[in-house]
């Protein structure tokens, strides 16, 4: 099997003319439409007061939605204001300022509950490209570093049943702070322990907690970089060929080598023998949002690959709000049931064998005939 990768591609910048966004540049940014989504649907979480879990125990914490029926954190509503219509903090500043804004806690129980409130940076889950934030005992090397939350020395905060909490904050953007995307978010985990699991032979307490992201961008050259490496095929052939489908899994890794976040875009194609295509699925987003310099591993699965093929597979990625940004990785695969094969040899082998025994058997034993001795005379 060998592997062929092409380096990204340089994206232009954005159009002259237009006023930036926060995230990405043009209004039309991948994440502008994504931020109007996401507001309707937390006014709609708000007002029902019951979206999904997030699933922010003692790993990485999940922050696809800033409520989980019990609590919620998101923007400050502006005053006079029941919600809010941000769904997260989008931010920018120079290197040096500082930028002011508020969070809020929103408790929906019956019951007080205590949180220990602070924040941190982003990361991509390594297998399937999830947005996480680090937990409490991961220390923050980025923007999680550059902000400071109004909670106390003790960073803690207590809530009312059915009441709210308003806590300000700083981002304070060092004077050596690299232009770009930097993501982070502010997390309210409950102090109290809601549940014990096994750990192998130890039980450990289960903590729940919060997230709202926060995006924070430093002006100054913006370079996206998208790079698809390590494509590999693993088959699994079936007993009978042709009887049943053979089935396979494409696996390959998306890496943000740029500094700003991109909203990748995956072809998968595949051609056999002669360039006949045996696999086309065309341009998807898998709705993630890959950060600067993280590195993802993805996996699609083939459920009718071919079964007696030479065969290349090419994943080219992409982003929709970069038109230029492309990078693709090649790899070949030799489609054979072995299984079906080896079966097939060894029959083969045997019947050779066995009509060479018969054919010696079916000979019998040569005779020898005696030849007269003849006298030899003048």
């Amino acid at each position: 099997m060998r592997t062929r990768t092409s380096p990204s591609g340089t994206p232009r910048g954005p159009r002259p003319g237009r006023r930036p966004d926060p995230l990405h540049g043009p209004l039309h940014g991948p994440l502008h439409g994504l931020r109007l989504d996401l507001r309707l649907r937390l006014r709609l979480g708000l007002l029902l007061g019951l979206l999904l879990p997030v699933a922010g125990l003692l790993p990485a914490v999940s922050a696809s939605a800033a409520d989980n029926g019990t609590w919620g954190v998101f923007p400050t509503p502006p005053a006079g204001a029941a919600m809010t219509d941000r769904a997260y903090f989008f931010h920018q500043g120079a290197a040096g300022s500082t930028v002011r804004d508020s969070v809020t806690i929103v408790n929906s129980s019956d019951r007080e509950l205590t949180f220990q409130v602070f924040a941190t940076d982003a990361v991509n889950t390594p297998v399937g490209g999830a947005f996480a934030l680090l937990p409490v005992e991961s220390k923050p090397k980025d923007v999680g570093t550059w902000t400071a939350l109004s909670t106390g020395a003790a960073g803690t905060v207590t809530v009312a049943p059915k009441g709210r909490e308003d806590i300000p904050f700083t981002v304070r953007v060092p004077e050596d702070a690299t232009p770009g995307d930097h993501v982070g978010g502010i997390v309210a985990l409950n102090t109290a322990v809601e549940g014990v699991r096994a750990d192998g032979k130890v039980q450990v307490g289960v903590k729940r907690s919060v997230g709202a992201r926060l995006y924070f961008r430093v002006p100054g050259p913006l370079t996206p970089g998208l790079s698809v490496e390590d494509v590999r095929v693993s088959r699994g052939a079936p007993l009978l060929p042709w009887f049943k489908d053979a089935r396979a899994t494409v696996s390959y890794a998306l890496v943000n080598r740029g500094n700003v976040v991109v909203e990748p875009k995956v072809r998968i194609s595949a051609e056999g023998l002669f360039g006949r295509d045996v696999l086309d699925r065309p341009g998807r987003e898998p709705g993630l949002v890959l950060l600067p310099g993280q590195r993802i591993e993805l996996t699609e699965p083939w459920a009718d690959s071919p079964q007696l093929d030479w065969v290349t597979v090419k994943v080219a990625a992409g982003a929709s709000a970069y038109q230029d940004l492309a990078s693709e990785s090649e790899t070949d695969f030799l489609a054979v049931p072995w299984l079906a094969a080896g079966i097939a040899l060894l029959l083969t082998v045997a019947g050779i064998a066995f009509a060479i025994l018969r054919r010696r058997r079916n000979m019998g034993p040569q005779q020898v005939e005696d030849v007269p001795h003849l006298a030899w005379t003048p």
